[in-house]
């Protein structure tokens, strides 16, 4: 079992995760990258009392876990000694509610007696100021107020509130609901009202499931990753989080500890792509908008790596001094400094999700000529940058280099918008653009291929591999992505050397790592959960299906009990690194699951 066995929570506003005893031990208010209220995950071995909410069960001896089918509802049943037991479910409300969507900031929680006479005790303990200290209380007849820096929580429930305070165990003969949100009178009955949130929530998450084109294959493993993006997106802007968490470390005591809970252009791509290919079409349209806003706020066309969920573009890189971190391997970090990095890439991943939006005829919005001049901005920078150095898209902080993978965005870019410039009738920004991506071709077919000549180098007549820089030798795991971009076809003996190549460089085992030299923090220490995707990918576009079958049901069985993947893993030892859950791999999950999966015409 990894030790990031966690189960996410959410309503697109406010997300939490909780752990294998049923406790909140992750939740920031009031949204994703906000003060991390419930911390205890990151308190280190020591400070798992505070920062926490959990229902402890006297003399318990048992939990198992589950969602509520196609939502993130989870259902905790704590079962003691005597044959007493209690279910927990926790949720987020989500639903419709006079004409527009309830997802407020708030965890609801429901205790039920299941068999016994069950005695439990509440154990709330909030904090404020990124774990500095306590929340304050305030108690009322029926309510707690918490003190959370800048917010007031108010904790609504039918269970005695001293027993609440107390931290007393008493006998639960009933249900009892719990809804921890804004500071506001609880308007109705709470068992009713929570009762109703509860069926009304699960209602829109089947709905929302059952309009999901899932493979035949794998559907109970796509489906619970696209719930979990789903869940990363703060739909108020659109924004999609690379995770929602941070600083848990890419490999124990690395100091590889990031903080992942903002919109990275490129992780956003790969998920709108992913859910795209589900025709989860809501999510693509919030995310689109809110990429019109980053396009129209960027000077002169100039697109960061990554933006606050707000669109801000700020995000100062901080440690934290009261947290001691993941399992006790500190620093925790606020914020991220690659925002100010040089990543090229991002031009191109901020044109193809936009290209969609010109010919698809669901969309409630259809882009239009103006939309297509303003996106041509980010393909002027595209195009300008093609051939120049970047930190690349593994954010390397102290070097730069012309990286291939970011040159072959760009020449995506130009391609995709003379595509688009064709089907608008422009047909003079369409030879511009497409005059553009063949020169971004020639420069990488120049200046990225390394000749190779030798016995152990079988390349098929290629001559040598694509390489991970203009003029260098070295690979990195993002050369697998040339086919899904369509600069290359699959049985291109280009190709099938540059696969054949990144295999013996990064393969180990049934993994990939992302690059095999030294970076900043030393050599990486574990696979790259994404790039073992990739790797799946390119199997079965040249061909060798039962083999990558065969890696993705290993990498399907390193998934946590709640289905999920973080970023990293252990290449040895399966275990799970790096902050969860990670869109990436989700994406990953689904992609391979559409490639590899029958079809249903085949099952029917």
């Amino acid at each position: 079992m990894s030790a990031l066995e966690l189960w996410p929570i959410g309503n697109c506003q406010v997300s939490g995760l909780i752990d294998t005893s049923g406790a909140l031990v992750w939740g920031c208010v009031p949204r994703v990258d906000g003060d991390p209220t419930f911390c205890a995950l990151l308190r280190g071995p020591e400070g798992q009392d505070a920062g926490t909410w959990r229902f402890e069960l006297e003399n318990q001896v048992s939990v198992t876990q589950r969602y509520s089918r196609n939502t993130p509802i989870l259902i905790t049943r704590l079962e003691d000694e005597r044959g007493g037991a209690v279910e927990v479910i926790d949720f987020c409300p989500r639903f419709q509610r006079s004409n527009r969507t309830y997802r407020p900031v708030a965890y609801a929680r429901i205790v039920r007696p299941v068999a016994g006479s069950p005695r439990i005790r509440t154990v709330l303990t909030p904090m404020s100021g990124y774990g500095a200290q306590l929340a304050p209380t305030t108690r009322g007849s029926n309510h707690i107020r918490y003190l959370v820096e800048r917010n007031t929580l108010r904790l609504t429930t039918n269970a005695p509130v001293g027993y609440v305070l107390d931290e007393r165990y008493y006998r639960l003969e009933g249900a009892q609901h719990f809804f921890l949100g804004p500071d506001e009178a609880f308007d109705g009955d709470i068992e009713h009202q929570l009762e109703s949130m509860l069926r009304h929530t699960g209602d829109y998450w089947r709905l929302w499931v059952r309009g999901l084109a899932t493979p035949l294959d794998w559907q109970d493993a796509v489906i619970r990753a696209a719930i979990t993006l789903k869940l990363c997106q703060h739909e108020e802007t659109g924004a999609i989080v690379a995770a929602l968490t941070t600083s848990i470390p890419e490999a124990p005591g690395s100091q590889r500890n990031w903080d992942y809970r903002y919109c990275w252009i490129r992780d956003a791509y790969y998920t709108v792509q992913a859910l795209n290919h589900l025709g989860a079409l809501d999510v693509l349209e919030k995310y689109l908008a809110y990429l019109r806003n980053i396009v129209d706020d960027a000077e002169g066309g100039a697109i960061q790596p990554l933006y606050a969920v707000s669109g801000g573009r700020e995000i100062i890189e901080w440690e934290v001094p009261d947290l001691a971190g993941y399992r006790g391997m500190g620093p925790v970090r606020i914020g991220n400094a690659a925002y100010y990095q040089v990543q090229n890439d991002c031009y191109g991943q901020i044109v193809l999700p936009a290209i969609q939006a010109f010919s698809d005829q669901r969309l409630l919005r259809i882009a239009t000529k103006e939309d297509f001049a303003s996106l041509e901005q980010v393909g002027e920078m595209a195009w300008k940058t093609h051939d120049q150095p970047d930190a690349g898209l593994w954010e390397l902080r102290t070097r730069t280099a012309v990286h291939t993978y970011s040159s072959v965005m760009s020449w995506a870019a130009c391609d995709r918008l003379a595509n688009a410039a064709e089907f608008l009738g422009l047909e003079d920004r369409a030879a511009i653009w497409r005059e553009r991506a063949a020169t971004v071709r020639k420069n990488i077919d120049e200046h990225a291929w390394h000749e190779v000549d030798g016995p152990d180098f079988d390349d098929g007549g290629a001559g040598g591999h694509y390489a991970a820089t203009f003029g260098g030798s070295q690979l990195d795991a993002s050369l697998l992505q040339m086919v899904e971009l369509r600069y290359l076809e699959a049985d291109d003996p280009r190709s099938r050397a540059t696969l054949q190549a990144v295999q013996k460089a990064l393969r180990r085992g049934e993994h990939m790592l992302r690059y095999d030299s030294e970076d900043d923090f030393g050599l990486p220490e574990t696979a790259f959960n994404i790039c073992t995707f990739w790797l799946i990918e390119a199997l079965h576009r040249s061909g060798e299906d039962e083999e990558a079958r065969r890696l993705f049901e290993a990498m399907l069985d390193h998934r946590t009990q709640s289905g999920l993947l973080s970023e990293d893993m252990d290449f040895e030892t399966g275990e799970l690194w790096g902050n969860f859950p990670q869109t990436y791999s989700l994406v990953g999950i689904i992609n391979c699951a559409g490639q590899l999966s029958r079809s249903w015409r085949d099952w029917r």
